[in-house]
Formats: structure tokens, sequence, C-alpha cells
């Protein structure tokens, strides 16, 4: 499986982070690395212990600009985790349920005589369980299967608990993160749309073979996928994130207990060897479950993007990798190998990708 598939082992590929002695040699040039994987630009942020330690950005984000840490990407489906996030501060603050109906609210007028979307809850949405596709048809939206039942990828379900939630609280959505999630975390350059955070260059997507490829700017929300942020930014989502900061305790267990197992799916055949005893889907990330102690991750892909972030809950380890190329996926393994990821982690990669 090439690395598109691991934006599907995406939905499933996770490990733990192994630090090395001082944060500042981990992050080492990896112009080399760019430019034998054939990347316009990555950007690194590193957590060891739970703290951003290092930052680092090389190669170009746009044709005449070099890349920055300060420098903002398109973060693909990381977005998901973001808005997660969002819900589930939410239902910590009592604003809403994570198990009611979103019909209440919300229902999405293509599925008005299929009484299935009465089944839907945000719960179903996060962990990728409502039945939809990915995304719909021109047609218009339809379910795949039963909601509650097999797990299935979907942007359209993020979509949909992002509409459900502005309705149950009466505010737009990206009016929601930036109150209950990029101000108090501190992500000043992160937004859903263009114009929300403060100003950065954006780095600009490339094809595989480094040709510029169309930007747009982002105008409306997208709670699946296209919201912006630097690797610092991301890094410290994820540091919020694993040390359960404002939301209540019943949530944060929720967040992590596996709501959808995938290890028959992740693990068959030769790829079984370096799996850990339970794989599968939490609200918002991708979980592994070793014997000490579980990660998160998540990774994205659109044209002329690659992301990638993980975060292992027991020691406060992880990263964030954020490239400008449709071969960005490349540059993973070599960029975890040289800050001194756990061993396990770059065999269970290796697996999923061959």
């Amino acid at each position: 499986m090439d690395m598109r598939g691991l934006v599907l082992f995406a939905a499933m590929a996770i490990a733990s982070l192994t630090p090395r002695a001082h944060a500042r040699e981990e992050l080492s040039d990896m112009t080399d690395v760019l430019r034998e994987q054939k990347v316009e630009s990555v950007s690194v942020a590193l957590i060891r212990g739970g703290r951003l330690v290092a930052r680092a950005a090389w190669g170009m984000a746009a044709p005449d600009r070099p890349a920055t840490p300060d420098t903002t990407y398109n973060l693909a489906s990381l977005t998901k985790p973001l808005t997660a996030e969002i819900i589930l501060r939410l239902a910590s603050a009592g604003k809403l349920s994570l198990d009611e109906p979103m019909d209440r609210y919300w229902s999405d007028p293509d599925l008005s005589d299929d009484p299935r979307r009465l089944m839907l809850t945000p719960r179903l949405a996060l962990s990728h369980r409502t039945g939809f596709p990915n995304w719909r048809a021109e047609s218009g939206l339809a379910f795949e299967r039963d909601p509650g039942g097999a797990w299935g990828y979907s942007g359209e379900g993020y979509q949909y608990a992002a509409r459900f939630t502005e309705r149950r609280t009466g505010k737009p959505f990206a009016a929601l993160a930036e109150r209950w999630l990029f101000r108090p975390v501190g992500m000043r350059h992160s937004g859903y749309v263009s114009a929300q955070g403060a100003p950065a260059p954006r780095a600009l997507p490339h094809d595989d073979a480094g040709a510029p490829l169309p930007d747009h700017a982002v105008t409306r929300y997208n709670a699946a996928d296209l919201a912006h942020a630097t690797a610092p930014d991301y890094a410290l989502f994820l540091i919020d994130v694993m040390k359960n900061r404002r939301v209540a305790p019943s949530i944060a267990a929720e967040r992590v207990t596996l709501q959808a197992d995938m290890r028959d799916v992740v693990c068959a055949g030769a790829k079984a060897a370096g799996c850990p005893p339970w794989v599968g889907f939490g609200l918002g990330w991708q979980l592994l479950g070793f014997p000490d102690g579980t990660v998160m991750m998540h990774t994205g892909k659109d044209p002329g993007f690659f992301s990638f972030a993980a975060i292992d809950r027991a020691s406060g380890n992880g990263i964030v990798i954020l490239t400008n190329s449709d071969n960005g996926w490349r540059t993973i393994l070599p960029v975890l190998e040289r800050t001194g990821a756990d061993p396990a982690l770059v065999r269970f990669l290796r697996a999923q990708i061959d």
C-alpha cells in the first residue's frame, strides 16, 4: 500500500514515541530529507514530557518564500480532532450531550424520508459510525449502512455534528472554535477560515513533481477538512488534549475509550507482528493501545498537503509534522527516525506502508 494508504492508515496507525536525551539535538537539519523525497517543505514541532521543546521548518513554503515555524499549513483531516475537541468541551460544559439525538436540532434535508436519521448522535459522528460515506454523492447525502454499526470514515459525519452543534448552541461554529479552543489554547495562527486568527503566511500546495497547485482561500468552515495551523500551534493543542484540560474527567475518559475496534482490519496478515493489543477509533482520534498506555494519532491528506500528529498519553511525548507536497507522506518515517521515535512506531508504520 502506498502512503495514500497512510491516510487510511490515518484511521489506524498510532504508536509510542521515545525521546533522546536533548531536544535541541533531535531537530537536526531535514533539508536532505526534502531533497531525497521531493518535498517542498516540512514544519515540525516536538513535544517531550507534555512540553513543546523544539520547533523548526525547512524548505520552501512558496516559490519565493522559505518555510518557518510560523508558516501555516492546510491541516487536511487533522481538522477532525479539532472539531471533536470543541464538541467534547461543549459537552463538558453541559451545552450538549454526546448521546442525544441530533435530529432534534438538525437534520439534513436529504435524509427527510429516512427514519435512520433519528439514530444519529454526536458520539456516532465523532467515532465515524454514522453510516455515511466520506463525502456525499452529487445526488445528495444517503446512508451506506445503519448508524451505530460498522466503522466507516466520514467527513460528512463531522459536518453533520458541527451543524447540529451550531443549532444546539445558537452560535456559528467558527465562533465556537475561537471561544472554546483556539483562544484558550493559545493557537494564534489557527482557524477554520483563512481570515481567522493572526495573519501568518500560508504554505502553498505542490504536486509530486514540485509544481504549484491552485490555492483557494477558505471562506466557510469545514468541520472535517481545510482548517489551518502552524506546527507549534497544533502541538499546543496536542498537549491540552493529553493533559485533559478544559474537559470533564468523564468526557476525557470517553475520548480515549475504543468506540470502533479496527484491529482485524489494521493488523491483518503480515501487519499483525507490529500491532498492539488493540487498535481503533475513539472520539476524534485514532487509538493504539499498547501495554504501557494509549497513543492518540491522526493524519491528513489533501492535494498538495500531508500532515501527521501523534502523542503518547503515558509519557507526554509527541510530534506534529506538516508538509506542502503530495509527497509529504514520504517524510514521516525519516523525521520520526531523526527525532528519536520508538523503533516500534517505525516498524508499525513501515508494515502499514508495505
